[in-house]
């Protein structure tokens, strides 16, 4: 066992790798505590994986892990929870826009009462309608849903406490979310300002795109941190709630059949020959809640399948020690 796991995704970053481990490895040398660097090649096809090779041969404590596809950056950011081996794990992008020199200050705020210290990109270097308000706007949103409230849930940077990481199953696109799913598992975490660059190499890997599926995946983390073990609670209630909007409905079309009937009341008679909307709106919320069930049960039945069979969600091609 060691100390530190450093754990970086990388996908087509060769003009920016040699820097990155050049940078840790001056950062990490001068900390005065056991570490290892696990960097995941995630399906590169620009020669990333070459230069980490040569790196990690002429560099000590490096670890690249490739993996035979680009599976994405939650898949490989598991991989590198799956090998790391320190007590605390730190997560970091390869792009070059986090400072390797804020590894210290999480390290420093992991006290015996932390157990995920999450950066803050306060003055981030990225154009403002496109990456900044989008990020501005989900970060309050994913604080509402999820009620561990960050300023910062994109920033890659941050470290974790091993106990707690390795009790969390990461799907989808849901690494974003780690801060709150390890709260929801009894993690305590907390919040540090952290440096941002410009982006020096490249292009980023997201967009405007993924806005969609973030959505999807807050509604898939916030099912699971409250109903996971109880679903019947909120698909009951929505049951509960249509079922009574359905027998009051018939009730009064019952009521309004017998006013027709009874006093010739013209508004009953019209309600009875156009029942079509009234209808044609309640099958259009059950279709919605239909599908929406149908997605979520989903959820819960890919976790079961991949969980039983403890099959990961990646496939490693090699590892370098």
């Amino acid at each position: 066992m060691m100390d530190i796991s450093i754990v970086v995704p990388v996908f087509n970053e060769a003009e920016s790798v040699e820097a990155l481990c050049r940078h840790l490895h001056e950062t990490m040398a001068g900390i005065g505590r056991t570490y290892e660097i696990i960097l995941i090649d995630d399906g590169s096809t620009d020669g990333t994986f070459g230069l980490l090779a040569e790196l990690q041969r002429d560099l000590p404590h490096f670890r690249v892990i490739r993996l035979r596809r680009n599976f994405g950056q939650t898949a490989a950011l598991s991989a590198g929870f799956t090998h790391a081996k320190g007590d605390v794990i730190v997560t970091m992008d390869a792009d070059l826009q986090n400072d390797t020199r804020d590894i210290p200050r999480l390290l420093k705020e992991m006290t015996a009462d932390t157990d995920v210290v999450s950066g803050w990109r306060k003055n981030r270097q990225d154009p403002f309608l496109t990456r900044r308000l989008p990020s501005m706007l989900a970060n309050s949103l994913i604080s509402a849903i999820t009620g561990v409230r960050l300023h910062d849930y994109g920033c890659t940077l941050k470290a974790y406490r091993r106990e707690i990481i390795r009790d969390i199953r990461l799907y989808g696109e849901t690494h974003r979310f780690i801060p709150a799913l390890a709260s929801w598992v009894g993690g305590r975490v907390k919040e540090v300002q952290v440096d941002h660059h410009p982006r020096r190499f490249g292009t980023s890997k997201y967009g405007l795109s993924r806005i969609s599926r973030v959505v999807l995946d807050l509604m898939t983390v916030k099912f699971l941190m409250r109903f996971s073990t109880r679903p019947i609670h909120v698909f009951g209630k929505w049951g509960l709630a249509a079922g009574t909007a359905g027998l009051a409905l018939i009730v009064f079309m019952v009521i309004a059949h017998l006013s027709f009937l009874l006093l010739g009341t013209t508004f009953a008679a019209d309600l009875i020959k156009r029942p079509f909307w009234i209808i044609s709106a309640f099958m259009l919320v059950f279709f919605a809640l239909q599908f929406i069930s149908i997605g979520l049960l989903a959820e819960l039945q890919i976790r079961t399948y991949h969980e039983s069979q403890n099959k990961p969600i990646y496939v490693i091609r090699t590892i370098l020690e």
